[in-house]
């Protein structure tokens, strides 16, 4: 199991795992060409951590270690938790963000209610001090969190790479 070895939750880092948090409620119609189209494109959050609900139509897809897509089938009563961007950069990559996308359906209607937990816009992110004690490299750079995203919607649905605007 990987550890990040930070034993206090403080103000600061309360803020930083989940200072702010943002619910979406996405409608995905029918589509009669489903393979013509995509939901919502490859992309990774750039939350803390993503918590989905999902309907029971299907469509979420994550990328698998080959590079193949694996289709996450929907579970009744459960919750889809993803490790977002913000995570992986504060674990300084002992967690990883999940390349994901969402195909629509040709034969129903999809809903979906992700809710976002994020730093605040003011934050700045970088690895934890208490993940780099032991003299671990610092992989990731501090970044300013409004920035991050910024950059994450001018290149939105561009799979893993806006993490590298991150990267030392």
């Amino acid at each position: 199991m990987k550890r990040i070895h930070v034993k206090e939750i403080d103000e600061t880092k309360e803020s930083l795992l989940m200072g702010s948090k943002r619910i979406n409620l996405n409608y995905y119609p029918i589509c009669p060409n489903p393979e013509l189209t995509v939901g919502v494109g490859r992309h990774s959050d750039v939350s803390t951590l993503t918590i989905l609900l999902q309907d029971d139509i299907g469509g979420l897809y994550v990328r698998g270690n080959n590079g193949s897509w694996v289709h996450v089938p929907p579970v009744s009563g459960s919750l889809v938790i993803n490790v977002g961007d913000a995570l992986q950069i504060m674990s300084n990559g002992r967690y990883k963000s999940i390349e994901h996308r969402v195909i629509a359906s040709g034969s129903k209607n999809r809903i979906s209610v992700p809710i976002f937990v994020n730093p605040r816009p003011c934050d700045m992110i970088g690895p934890f001090s208490e993940v780099l004690a032991g003299g671990e490299k610092a992989l990731y750079k501090q970044v300013l969190y409004s920035d991050y995203v910024k950059h994450f919607f001018r290149k939105a649905h561009d799979g893993k790479n806006t993490i590298e605007f991150a990267k030392i």
